[in-house]
């Protein structure tokens, strides 16, 4: 049940345990239903995102809440062992499908699991299945047969006796004679033809049938060129690189001390590791505060063109700089966040791409104050109290404090009569500190005072200074040790910068 105006008011419930978090992440950003369209629309057209703000409004949850808009990745990328030039792998890329059918494909040619009764009455005898004296199937690992008590591998151990006199031996083999072999190879007519088939006992309850088709399946398994799976197919498709260095971002090639040698070291292909931008592949690549790898923008510009981006060694000390790996699949919807004042900073470039393919967003900072709005507040207390897992539910007493808070902050910081800030970082910080008093209190509750005394205490380090010294300037001039101070030289005393603090 969410907070509905038709059913139930916001003053109506006892505590934010009754309000229920909605099951899109994205129903629950608050205040921002224009972008929550546009990222919606980002999200089934393959459109990219700018979106600027100040900090705390909620531009990563919306890039977050997108990608559960997506569907599910449906390709795999691996590197595969290249015989003649070892440092240059080759790239695969398989569906889903493909997996599905490889999967298949390797479990027909591990062979079919039958029981017992379903093989020739020869092959089940040889196996130690069935008794030769009585006709019953027990357990092969059963000597004694427990339906006539007669010797169920009598046979094996006078056929071995046999072998043995022809050859002129005493004994036939060195092995226990009261255990059957475990695999009977013989043949069988399909379609007229002739052809081999092998029968395997497991477990001593089942037994696996090889027939032509699995063993060349088998066969052709076993001469594939060897991979190594660098984009599972079960991934995460969000992505966060952000403040990520070079290597994080674009990928790199371990380094080998053997040099890569086929029989000491790993292959370059076995040492390839994928960039964010890879791994972002049919996924959302998101980077907050863009403007601090501003020297990567200019790659993630190149993928976003070509949706391709080679992965190289890029230590130029390590054996995998001589390591390639050509036309790296990595097409992602790209989510950029920044402050206005960063906005210059952005490489023209890519912000033509982004507009070209998708849209910038200026984020509000406040929305109207109204009912509907309050009981978004409502939500977004009962939202982060299940994030934080450590405090208790607020009161509706608690919720109406910080619902003035919110009012109180517009006015303040956005100038904005009537309306509630959508800062709302710092409203989770009041609601975290009014949560951890009603905890330290042993209360069940976040009631009115825990939230009205961590409204007080919740200031900012400025409105602290301002709170204690009044001005900014003055608190510099006070905070200074007497060190500090310039030296006066006009003053008696010509060693007056000396800190006597300690007298």
């Amino acid at each position: 049940m969410y907070i509905n105006l038709k059913k139930k008011f916001l003053d109506e419930i006892e505590t934010t345990a009754e309000i229920n978090i909605p099951p899109d992440p994205l129903d629950r950003v608050i205040g921002h239903d224009d972008v929550i369209w546009l990222a919606k629309v980002a999200a089934r057209q393959k459109r990219n995102l700018l979106l600027v703000g100040p900090p705390g409004i909620g531009k990563s949850l919306i890039a977050q809440s997108l990608s559960f808009h997506l569907s599910t990745p449906s390709e795999e990328i691996s590197t595969v062992h290249n015989p003649e030039r070892p440092e240059r792998p080759f790239i695969e890329v398989k569906t889903k499908k493909e997996i599905d059918n490889e999967i298949k494909d390797k479990k027909r040619a591990e062979g079919e699991y039958i029981s017992p009764e379903m093989v020739p009455d020869l092959v089940a005898e040889r196996l130690g299945f069935k008794c030769i004296h009585c006709g019953d199937y027990n357990s092969a690992y059963q000597s004694i047969c427990p339906q006539c008590g007669g010797d169920k591998f009598s046979h094996i151990s006078a056929r071995r006796k046999h072998l043995g006199d022809l050859l002129g031996m005493f004994e036939m083999n060195s092995g226990s004679e009261n255990i059957p072999q475990e695999r009977v190879t013989t043949t069988r007519i399909v379609n007229n033809r002739e052809e081999v088939v092998i029968y395997e006992r497991v477990n001593g309850k089942e037994i696996k049938v090889m027939d032509q088709q699995s063993l060349e399946k088998r066969r052709k398994i076993v001469e594939e060129n060897p991979r190594h799976v660098i984009v599972p197919l079960k991934r995460k498709n969000f992505i966060q690189a952000t403040g990520a260095s070079e290597t994080e971002l674009l990928g790199d090639v371990r380094h080998d001390p053997y040099g890569g040698h086929c029989e000491l070291g790993s292959a370059p292909y076995e040492r390839v590791i994928p960039g964010a931008i890879h791994e972002a592949h049919e996924g959302v690549l998101f980077i907050d505060e863009i403007i601090h790898i501003a020297s990567l923008q200019r790659y993630i510009l190149s993928a976003m063109q070509e949706k391709i981006f080679p992965i190289v060694g890029r230590n130029p000390q390590s054996a995998g700089s001589s390591v390639k790996v050509e036309s790296v699949p990595c097409d992602f919807i790209f989510v950029a966040a920044c402050n206005l004042m960063d906005l210059k900073y952005i490489l023209p470039p890519l912000r033509s791409r982004i507009q070209g393919e998708g849209y910038e967003v200026l984020m509000n900072t406040t929305m109207k104050a109204n009912p509907e709005n309050a009981e978004k507040i409502g939500q977004f207390i009962a939202q982060e109290i299940n994030i934080d897992g450590k405090i208790p539910h607020a009161t509706k007493e608690a919720v109406q404090i910080l619902i003035k808070e919110a009012k109180k902050r517009a006015y303040l910081i956005d100038e904005e009569k009537d309306a509630f800030t959508l800062r709302l970082r710092d409203l989770g910080g009041v609601i975290r500190m009014a949560g951890d008093l009603a905890v330290m209190e042993e209360s069940s509750v976040i009631s009115k005072k825990h939230m009205s005394l961590a409204v007080i205490k919740s200031l900012s380090i400025e409105n602290q200074i301002l709170k204690r010294y009044e001005s900014y300037e003055k608190a510099i001039q006070q905070d200074l040790a007497s060190s500090h101070v310039i030296p006066d030289h006009h003053a008696p005393f010509k060693n007056e910068n000396v800190d006597r603090s300690y007298l």
